[in-house]
């Protein structure tokens, strides 16, 4: 499994937003899709929510990659 850390940069962000900054997806659009169709998960758990807010400390996969969600070093 791929892994990718994620520093945030702030309080927290959208799923569908860190999809794309992650590289994982090319679009809003596309990330949507794949969140309503259930293939990412949240710490676990099938996440349906587009703008669910993920913080640090937080986990998302999508497929074979994880993304570890970090708090930005001060």
């Amino acid at each position: 499994m791929q892994q990718i850390d994620f520093e945030l940069d702030r309080e927290y962000v959208e799923l569908k937003q860190l999809l794309k900054l992650a590289d994982l997806v090319t679009s809003g659009g596309e990330a949507k899709m794949i969140i309503s169709e259930g293939q990412v998960t949240v710490d676990g758990e099938v996440e349906l929510r587009k703008a669910c807010k993920i913080r640090a400390g937080q986990q998302v996969v999508l497929g074979d990659v994880q993304i570890r969600v970090l708090a930005a070093a001060e």
